[in-house]
């Protein structure tokens, strides 16, 4: 439930202003004297439908699906006018203060910023900025000013919410209260559904990885800065979930992090950028060697930033998608596409890669592990048991060169070239000992490293579209269904699916009203419409 922030009253969307004409054709709504020969009005059901859009939530709109579907509204009128949209009345500008109540009963509060110069007839491009120290805050209470500060860019509304210790960014509560609060701006303020972007500085960046791998179809595309996706994998952090990298690949990243930051310095991002990048996932990086963990690189990345929002809108039904999740009650969706139900197949897709998988390249295995350079094991009849090496040695020198203790064994080890001789000396109970060997340890392979863990069984589907044809690859998945928007089918011709090679659906669908108007309710998006749907089920 959408609040004003100072008296926690529910928010009047103007549903005066903005209910009042929203489907008014060029000539008007004529008089109750031409009534069609059921007795209903043709003024009530531009009415009825005219209320999808002008409702303040959008469960109040979804109540008025089945009323619009008895007026026998034409599915082309109702889509046409819903293409339209509803038209804005002047609002407030600068700071609006709001509040939103999520289901669960937890209240949050946000700020809206918008351009004083704010022209109701034109399409607003709209940054959600996530802040830092999340943990640092002990309640819901708003700290600082609530505007985007230094950060500023090109002429836009800022919503700014706000997180703390018992609702982080990386917790399905603040996944709810997003979805909430970018639809409640959308009803208030004309903004462009097709550029809503998020970003976040250290927690906030962090956030809007999360979000990213769990929330994708509103949002054109993700701008974390001075984040790390990695310290999701905290146990420490009870993050929700289970996370899966590989919904990343649906929306481009625009990523900075500092050589000097003391927390996630740019030679530990480095690799993950590099492993994702090579995963399918459309970045832009952009360190900042002698920045720490701060933002004053901002003057000189500002216009790289907003160069690409602007290059990169958001394609509301693109022609390839991928979504993973362990739960299809709350987490199930990407754009057209909404898994119904887990399960294994026997025709599920023999391999589908896997971005929570790094692949590790095969090393020598010396047969020694060490915390730093004191011995903690050593296999018996591997190279290190040869040569002479006992739990609680210390290495000291090699080859004639000291070794610094913070450095394994391992790595002190892998500049010496195979098969050549090595003199060490190590530290046993206080006491320099000499060895001496031949260092030829085998080449092993290893199994690749989980970037997260993934206690619950969980379901895919891989989609691609040409034409009216969809290829699906599934694993885990025993139905899902597939949206069908008449801006990217041919609702003339007949529509095939392919599901891990078989036919499962191949004839023509029909537009159907009540789906256009219940999935216009629940997404309010003038962009991204669908007159059908085909449920698949694979179980068959």
């Amino acid at each position: 439930m959408l609040q004003s922030a100072p008296s926690r009253r529910r928010v009047n969307h103007q549903r005066a202003k903005t209910g009042s004409g929203v489907f008014r054709g060029a000539g008007g709504c004529h008089r109750l004297g031409r009534r069609r020969a059921g007795g209903a009005c043709r003024c009530r059901h531009r009415r009825r439908v005219r209320e999808i859009l002008g409702r303040d939530q959008p469960g109040g709109s979804r109540h008025h699906v089945n009323d619009i579907v008895h007026t026998r509204i034409r599915f082309d009128e109702a889509y046409r006018r819903l293409q339209q949209g509803r038209p804005y009345a002047p609002q407030k500008t600068g700071q609006v203060r709001l509040s939103n109540r999520t289901a669960n009963g937890v209240e949050h509060n946000f700020a809206l910023n918008v351009p004083d110069t704010y022209d109701p007839a034109r399409r607003y491009q709209v940054r959600v900025q996530l802040h830092g120290g999340v943990m640092n805050r002990i309640d819901n209470r708003p700290v600082g000013a609530g505007t985007i500060g230094s950060l500023d860019g090109v002429e836009q509304i800022y919503i700014v919410p706000w997180s703390w210790n018992a609702s982080p960014w990386w917790s399905d509560d603040q996944i709810f209260n997003l979805r909430a609060i970018v639809d409640s701006a959308k009803r208030l303020y004309n903004i462009d559904e097709n550029r809503v972007v998020v970003s976040g500085v250290s927690d906030g960046g962090t956030g809007a990885y999360y979000v990213a791998m769990r929330e994708t179809t509103p949002f054109a595309g993700f701008l974390p800065l001075n984040g790390f996706w990695m310290v999701l994998a905290s146990a420490e952090l009870r993050v929700d979930g289970p996370l899966y990298p590989n919904n990343m690949r649906n929306k481009p990243f625009f990523i900075v992090n500092g050589g000097r930051d003391p927390l996630y310095p740019t030679d530990a991002v480095d690799p993950h950028i590099e492993h994702y990048r090579k995963g399918g996932v459309s970045l832009v990086y952009e360190p900042q060697p002698d920045a720490g963990h701060n933002t004053q690189w901002w003057p000189s990345v500002k216009d790289d930033f907003e160069s690409f929002v602007r290059d990169h809108p958001r394609h509301p039904l693109p022609d390839t998608l991928t979504w993973e999740t362990s739960n299809p009650a709350a987490f199930n969706r990407a754009h057209w596409l909404v898994i119904d139900k887990l399960g294994p197949q026997k025709g599920d897709a023999a391999a589908l890669a896997d971005l929570n998988e790094v692949p590790i390249s095969p090393r020598p295995d010396f047969g020694v592990q060490s915390i730093g350079g004191r011995v903690v094991r050593v296999s018996p009849g591997s190279n290190a048991d040869t040569i002479g090496f006992k739990v609680g040695d210390a290495l000291v020198r090699l080859n004639g060169k000291t070794v610094p203790m913070f450095v394994d064994v391992a790595d002190a080890l892998s500049s010496v070239e195979p098969r050549s001789r090595v003199e060490l000396v190590v530290s046993r109970n206080n006491q320099p000992v000499e060895l001496s060997g031949v260092y030829d340890p085998p080449i092993v392979s290893y199994p690749p490293r989980k970037l997260f863990d993934r206690p619950e069984p969980s379901g895919r589907v891989d989609l691609t579209r040409a034409g009216n044809t969809v290829h699906a690859s599934t694993r885990g998945v025993a139905a899902f269904t597939l949206l069908l928007s008449p801006d990217q089918f041919d609702f003339g011709k007949p529509v095939k699916a392919i599901a891990n090679g078989k036919t499962v659906f191949d004839r023509k669908v029909e537009k159907d009203l009540h789906t256009l108007l219940k999935w216009a309710a629940a997404d309010n998006d003038r962009t991204m419409l669908f007159g059908a749907e085909i449920r698949i089920d694979l179980t068959r």
